[in-house]
């Protein structure tokens, strides 16, 4: 029987962040995700202001940060569509570069609009220990609506294959970064 939460803040939601044992994975699809406690901070990149402290990221980083000194670890992969999304032009700048330093493996794919990564599904989901599966639920415009919760077999260990195919298929962030600069200008040519 699944678990269904309704909201980030849910109490229940955020504890599966401390109490795995070893690893929580995140596959990452959307474009754009329309997260309340990032709108001052997203609206202040659009206008060029600089990065100030932000409360949700340093958050996550603590976070993670404290389950490394457990011997847990962080992994996300998100497929990324190029041009960038002004979100995702957001969300590297300001949001990954300080959860890499805190601990957390980011890995990319970068694709050409129009394309996909083969064998992976356009979902977005957490998996814990490899036994838990997270399904995260969005609307059109990013919008979380639900997330949930499963332990079922046939799901997890689909979700599991999806993980090694993303892994496969990514780079480490930093080594995406290395051309952000120039990605973020609109200096790189796209395939």
């Amino acid at each position: 029987m699944a678990t269904i939460f309704l909201s980030l803040s849910d109490s229940g939601f955020n504890s599966l962040f401390n109490d795995f044992k070893y690893t929580a994975y995140r596959l990452e699809t959307l474009q754009s995700y329309d997260v309340s406690y990032e709108q001052g901070e997203f609206g202040r990149f659009l206008a060029g202001e600089a990065r100030g402290r932000f409360p949700g990221i340093a958050d996550w980083a603590d976070t993670v940060r404290a389950g490394g000194l457990e011997g847990k670890r962080f992994h996300r992969v998100h497929v990324l569509v190029e041009p960038l999304s002004d979100y995702v032009r957001f969300e590297c700048a300001w949001s990954y570069r300080h959860t890499v330093a805190a601990g957390e493996d980011v890995r990319i794919i970068p694709v050409s609009g129009g394309k996909w990564p083969e064998g992976l599904p356009g979902i977005d989901y957490w998996l814990f220990d490899s036994t838990r599966l997270l399904l995260m639920n969005y609307a059109e415009d990013g919008a979380f609506l639900s997330a949930e919760l499963t332990e079922e077999p046939e799901r997890v260990v689909e979700a599991n294959r999806w993980r090694d195919q993303a892994i496969c298929l990514s780079i480490p962030f930093s080594e995406y970064a290395a051309g952000y600069d120039d990605l973020m200008l609109g200096r790189r040519e796209y395939e």
